[in-house]
C-alpha cells in the first residue's frame, strides 16, 4: 500500500469527479442535477475512504514525513513533492470526512446551477487536501491560493442578499496577505536554493536565516496566516462571509479553511523562523487574548445565529494561536485537538442553523422559541454541539481547551488566566442561544407545524455526534498520531534556536 500514490489520489480524485460532472451531467435539468449530486457524493465518499487508507498506512511512531511522492516540476529546487506527518494526516482525514456531509446537506437546499455547485465543491476539496499534503512551498502556495476561487464562487453565486460584497471582501482580505507569503517564499528560495519544506527546515536547523531577515519573513507569513485563521483584528471578513454563504459553504469555511492558517504557523513559522517566533510571542499572546475575550463579548450581542457562531470561531481560533506559541507539548497538541474539534463542532453548528433555515428561511434568534416540543431529535443534536463548543468534559471541545490552558499556564500564568475567561463567556453566549431557540413557549403560529429532521439530515448529524463524543471520551488515537511529529517540531525549533545563538556568539567574538 505504501507504494501507491495515495496522497495524489486523495488530492486529485475530487478533480476527476468534477471533470466527470462537467463531461457527463447533461440532458434534462432534473436528470442532470440528480446525476451531479450522485457523482459528487460518490466521489467525496471514495476520497474519504482513501483518507482512511492513508491514516491506516501511517506509522505514528515515525515523526518524519511518510507516503512520500516526488517528481521534477518547475525548476531545480522546485518539485512536485507530497508527504504527510502526524500533523497533516489528521487534517486530510478531517477535510475528507466533512465533504460528503456537505454534499448531503446541499441535496435539497441547492436547486439552481446544481452541476456548477458540485463542481466548485469538488475543486475546493482538491485544493484543501493539496494544502495539507504538499511538501513544497510553491506547491503549497498554489493549493493555498487556489482554494480562494471556488469558495469565492460558492459565496458569490449561491449566497444570500449581500453575497457579492461578502465574497469580494473574503477574496481581497485573504489575497492581500498572501502576496506577502509569496514574497517570503521567493526570498527563501534564493537563500536556500530550494522550496522543499524539508530542505527549508534543515537549513533553519543547520544555518538559519539572519535575525533581521527572520523578523521580516515572519511578519510576511503572519500577514497571510493571521487573515486565514482569522486573528483579531483581521477577522472582519469572516462574519460577513459566513452569514452570506450557503450552509455547506459555511461548514467548509469554518471546518477546514480556517485551519490552514494554524497549519501554516506549524509548518513554516515555528520550525523555520524560531527566533522571530519567540520574539513575537507577546504580540501573538496579546492578539489571541483580545480575540478570545472581545469576540466572545461581540457574540453575546448578536441577533443572527450564523454571526454568533462565526464570532465564536474567532474566539476558538484565539485558543489555537495561544497554544501553538507556548512551544510546549501540551500547548501545541492542545491547539491541534482544538482545531480538529472546532472543525467538527463548528461545522455541525452551521448545519444545525441550516436545518431550521431551510424550513423557516430566517436566522434571527428572536424568530424562534420552543422548538424542543416540535423537534426533539434536532434539539438533542444541537445540545451536543452546543455543549462541545462550550467545552463540556466528555466532548471534543474540552480536551483541546484543557491542554492549551495547561501549556499556557506553564509559560505565562496571566495569559492562561485571561484566556480561561473565554470559556465562561463561551458558555454564556452558546447557552443563551440554545435557550432562546429551543426553550420557552411555542407561541409563534408558523412554528406549530415545523417538522423534525428527516432521515437524510439524521444521516448527516449522526457521524458528527459520534465523532464529537469519541474525541472527547477517547482522544488517544489522535494524540498518538500527532505526538511524535509534535515532539520533532519542538525539537527542531529548539535546535534552530541553538544554531542562531551559536551564530550570534561567533559574530560577537569576531567583533571583539
Amino acid at each position: 500500500m505504501n507504494d501507491w500514490p495515495l496522497l495524489s489520489l486523495v488530492t486529485f480524485l475530487p478533480l476527476v469527479g468534477a471533470l466527470a460532472i462537467f463531461a457527463f451531467a447533461h440532458g434534462p435539468k432534473e436528470v442532470a442535477d440528480r446525476n451531479a449530486r450522485s457523482v459528487a457524493l460518490m466521489t467525496t465518499t471514495l476520497t474519504f475512504l482513501v483518507s482512511l487508507l492513508i491514516w491506516a498506512a501511517f506509522d505514528p511512531r515515525n515523526p518524519d514525513f511518510q507516503l512520500l511522492e516526488q517528481r521534477a516540476w518547475l525548476a531545480p529546487g522546485i518539485a512536485y513533492a507530497m508527504g504527510v506527518d502526524g500533523i497533516s494526516v489528521l487534517f486530510v482525514v478531517l477535510t475528507s470526512f466533512l465533504m460528503p456531509l456537505c454534499i448531503l446537506a446541499s441535496w435539497e437546499a441547492i436547486q439552481t446551477r446544481v452541476r456548477e455547485y458540485m463542481i466548485a465543491f469538488l475543486l475546493l476539496e482538491t485544493m484543501m487536501n493539496g494544502v495539507f499534503c504538499a511538501l513544497d512551498a510553491v506547491l503549497f502556495y498554489l493549493f493555498f491560493e487556489g482554494g480562494l476561487i471556488p469558495m469565492f464562487l460558492i459565496i458569490g453565486i449561491w449566497g444570500g442578499q449581500r453575497r457579492v460584497y461578502s465574497s469580494f471582501k473574503f477574496f481581497l482580505y485573504t489575497l492581500a496577505g498572501s502576496v506577502l507569503l509569496l514574497l517570503a517564499f521567493i526570498y527563501m528560495y534564493y537563500q536556500v536554493g530550494s522550496t522543499d519544506i524539508r530542505e527549508l527546515m534543515r537549513f533553519a536547523r543547520q544555518t538559519g536565516f539572519g535575525l533581521e531577515a527572520q523578523n521580516w519573513l515572519w511578519l510576511a507569513l503572519f500577514a497571510s496566516f493571521a487573515v486565514k485563521m482569522p486573528m483579531w483584528p483581521v477577522h472582519t471578513w469572516l462574519p460577513d462571509a459566513h452569514v452570506e454563504a450557503p450552509t455547506a459553504g459555511s461548514v467548509i469555511l469554518a471546518g477546514v479553511l480556517l485551519k490552514m492558517g494554524g497549519y501554516g504557523f506549524i509548518r513554516f513559522s515555528m520550525p523555520m523562523l524560531p527566533n522571530a517566533s519567540e520574539f513575537f510571542v507577546p504580540l501573538v499572546f496579546a492578539l489571541s487574548i483580545i480575540a478570545v475575550i472581545y469576540t466572545s463579548l461581540v457574540a453575546l450581542m448578536q441577533e443572527d445565529m450564523k454571526k454568533l457562531i462565526a464570532y465564536s470561531s474567532v474566539a476558538h481560533m484565539g485558543f489555537v494561536t495561544l497554544g501553538l506559541f507556548t512551544f510546549t507539548t501540551q500547548g501545541v497538541e492542545g491547539a491541534m485537538i482544538q482545531m480538529l474539534s472546532h472543525g467538527v463542532v463548528s461545522a455541525a453548528l452551521f448545519l444545525c442553523v441550516g436545518v431550521i433555515y431551510d424550513r423557516m428561511h430566517s436566522r434571527e434568534i428572536a424568530r424562534y422559541g420552543g422548538l424542543v416540543y416540535r423537534m426533539p431529535v434536532y434539539a438533542f443534536c444541537f445540545m451536543v454541539f452546543t455543549l462541545a463548543s462550550v467545552g463540556l468534559p466528555g466532548t471534543s471541545g474540552f480536551v483541546g481547551e484543557l491542554l492549551v490552558l495547561v501549556g499556557t499556564f506553564k509559560v505565562n500564568t496571566w495569559a492562561a488566566l485571561l484566556a480561561s475567561t473565554g470559556v465562561v463567556l463561551c458558555a454564556a453566549y452558546m447557552l443563551w442561544l440554545y435557550r432562546r431557540v429551543m426553550f420557552g413557549k411555542l407561541e409563534k403560529a408558523d412554528l406549530m407545524h415545523i417538522v423534525d429532521m428527516n432521515r437524510r439530515e439524521i444521516a448527516v448529524f449522526a457521524p458528527l455526534v459520534a465523532v464529537t463524543l469519541w474525541m472527547g471520551i477517547y482522544p488517544k488515537p489522535l494524540l498518538e498520531a500527532m505526538h511524535s511529529s509534535v515532539a520533532l517540531l519542538l525539537e527542531q525549533h529548539r535546535a534552530a534556536l541553538k544554531t542562531a545563538a551559536a551564530g550570534a556568539a561567533g559574530l560577537a567574538q569576531l567583533g571583539q
